[in-house]
């Protein structure tokens, strides 16, 4: 089959019904571009609607920090949609501070509540219908800077390690449906969020922290580079996956 201008090669993913947290810009964007093209109907969200939501894509505002949040937009994605076949979690990030001592508690919670309960409330409110079709796919969106744990962002990290952990455990309790559940860890990625949270490290004097040195393949990612990842998890070619974390960045950050 020919492949389109972005490269994801396929329409593998028509008649699949998808929700992308996360999705009006950078890699969230990607991801929602990539489904779009792979024939998946999408529904995407942020807090508001900054940046540029693909054409082709439905939108709602959606917080999903909190439980009302996510309560609503599983409400708006069955309304929207009928269901959800793919649910892909990407909204996240943390700004950075001078080590853990520094992180007030409420950032500590707004971190977890981003960048873990979030997957865990949508998931909970969604894996259900999958249950009942048995089948779907859920991709979680961590960091490959989850093993080095820099200082500065402690609580971002803690946050995505607790869930990589649940990850693997939702992947097993739901296998027996039909259910896939994978974890893609971007590295150094070029966004303007990417780029804002750079300069925003930089400024705290961390030294090591700053180190701007390639990744061993010779660049930064790209967008498109976690996107592809993405939607290879969520298709067929991946169908005897679960539970897997694929590090997309450039050999970056080892894993033992």
């Amino acid at each position: 089959m020919a492949t389109n201008e972005n490269g994801s090669g396929t329409r593998e993913l028509a008649g699949k019904r998808a929700l992308v947290t996360g999705g009006s810009r950078g890699i969230g964007a990607a991801i929602v571009r990539q489904l779009l093209d792979a024939g998946a109907e999408v529904l995407t969200t942020a807090r508001s609607a900054t940046g540029t939501v693909p054409e082709g894509a439905a939108f709602v505002a959606a917080d999903v920090r909190t439980r009302a949040g996510a309560e609503a937009l599983a409400a708006a994605a069955r309304e929207r949609l009928g269901g959800v076949d793919i649910l892909v979690h990407n909204a996240g990030g943390a700004v950075p501070y001078k080590g853990a001592a520094a992180i007030p508690d409420e950032v500590w919670q707004d971190a977890l509540d981003l960048n873990f309960l979030a997957s865990v409330r949508l998931d909970s409110l969604l894996a259900p219908g999958m249950r009942e079709r048995r089948s779907g796919a859920i991709v979680h969106v961590s960091s490959a800077a989850v093993p080095l744990t820099p200082p500065p962002f402690l609580h971002y990290t803690a946050a995505k390690a607790a869930l990589e952990n649940y990850s693997r455990g939702l992947a097993s309790e739901l296998a027996p449906f039909g259910i896939r559940v994978n974890t893609v860890s971007p590295g150094r990625t070029a966004t303007p969020g990417g780029e804002a949270t750079r300069e925003q490290w930089a400024r705290l004097d961390e030294g090591p922290g700053q180190d701007t040195t390639a990744p061993p393949l010779g660049r930064d990612g790209h967008p498109d580079d976690i996107a592809h990842a993405v939607l290879f998890l969520l298709s067929d070619r991946a169908s005897w996956l679960t539970g897997s974390n694929l590090a997309v960045d450039g050999g970056e950050f080892p894993r033992g």
